[in-house]
């Protein structure tokens, strides 16, 4: 039976083996350990910042930020709708209220012009925003030189999702080092992985410091456990991070394999009429983009064919492929919310497809999905 082909399968090697074995001979178990706290200075270093918290997951580590920055019920937080649920529910985690904001058709990141709309909304409307939560969709920043400006006018802070990001840079500043604070995600999925996890990046020492404190069910310095908040248990584990620091080592070259088979697709995909790599423009950011993904966007009236159509062909052949995110705007659970919408998040969901990109891809494996893709194309041509 012919394996089948992940849309990002975990990378994973001798290296990594290497890292968790020693933790285990370390004896260090616990979310606690030498290799956390190293864990915490590379991820420091990778986004830029003086400070990381490494934490169960990106979800919690969003939570963590808004918590620390004072967000809750009265608030509302603007949040692109074309995101991963996990960054509308750390939102719904605090009580307060998403107000989600449409997407650039062209990348998919957050509309700043629509996000200036909204923040002048709410002011006159005299409602406190408690943060804004862009995400560097698909591991392409979103565009901090006119976000980071726009927010401080109006006092609201930036928490970061780079979730997907990790690697990635916006005008030579690395992802997760912008804004108040950032967040990675190390799930199974992402470009580097501790199989699940997270890490909360930030220059501001207090903040970290009591998402340290909150993660740790927050407990008081004290011999008996004592408490005066309610607290969490967020911390990731010292094997866990023992994996993710040996992934920091190797994150250059899983980052340009990613790169590569982009590129890939860019130029097979480039003679077919109303079909375009989403985000592929040869922008400063497109370069410093890591790849996580690869999102196929195509014009069904130019092309004659939908992305639906090219997803069952690569199904029958055992290869993984995937729709864009569903925009937060259309799910049910956050019915009635209120929002920007322009119709961009919902045109790339009806017709983007994500496709196979994963750094543990072998030769093998990309000949089956290129060879799937040209029968496909050339029965169309």
């Amino acid at each position: 039976m012919t394996r089948p082909i992940l849309l990002s399968g975990a990378d994973l090697g001798p290296l990594e083996a290497e890292y968790v074995l020693a933790a285990l001979r370390s004896g260090w178990a616990a979310p606690a350990g030498p290799d956390v706290e190293a864990f915490e200075r590379d991820l420091a270093a990778l986004a830029g910042v003086e400070h990381a918290l490494a934490v169960s997951s990106g979800t919690a580590a969003l939570h963590l930020a808004l918590l620390a920055l004072g967000v809750d019920a009265r608030h509302t937080v603007l949040v692109p709708t074309l995101t991963f649920a996990a960054t509308a529910n750390a939102v719904a985690y605090t009580g307060a209220q998403p107000y989600f904001v449409d997407c650039e058709p062209g990348t998919g990141n957050v509309d700043v012009d629509l996000v200036a709309e909204a923040l002048r909304q709410l002011a006159a409307e005299r409602r406190p925003v408690g943060a804004v939560l862009p995400v560097d969709l698909f591991g392409r920043c979103a565009d901090y030189t006119r976000l980071l400006p726009l927010c401080a006018r109006y006092g609201v802070p930036v928490v970061a999702d780079a979730a997907e990001a990790v690697g990635a840079a916006h005008r030579g500043r690395p992802a997760g080092g912008l804004g108040a604070a950032g967040v990675f995600s190390f799930n199974g999925n992402k470009i580097m992985t501790t199989t699940g996890g997270g890490a909360l990046l930030s220059n501001d020492v207090r903040l970290i410091a009591r998402c340290r404190y909150l993660a740790t069910q927050a407990r008081q310095p004290v011999a008996h456990y004592e408490h005066t908040d309610v607290g969490y248990n967020y911390r990731l584990s010292n094997l866990l991070a023992a994996l993710g620091r040996a992934q920091v080592l190797r994150l250059p070259d899983m980052i340009a394999r990613r790169r590569e088979l982009r590129e890939r697709y860019v130029k097979v995909f480039a003679p077919v009429d109303g079909a375009d790599v989403l985000g592929a423009d040869g922008s400063p950011d497109d370069a410093a983009a890591n790849a996580w993904l690869s999102v196929l966007v195509v014009d069904p009236d130019r092309a004659g064919w939908r992305v639906n159509d090219l997803a069952a062909h690569l199904a029958a052949h055992g290869i993984e492929s995937r729709p864009v995110w569903k925009p937060m705007h259309l799910q049910p659970v956050f019915a009635g919310s209120r929002g920007l919408i322009t119709g961009a998040a919902g045109r790339l969901f009806r017709d983007g497809l994500v496709l196979p990109g994963g750094s543990a891809l072998d030769e093998a494996d990309t000949a089956r999905i290129f060879a799937a893709i040209d029968d496909f194309l050339g029965v169309r041509r």
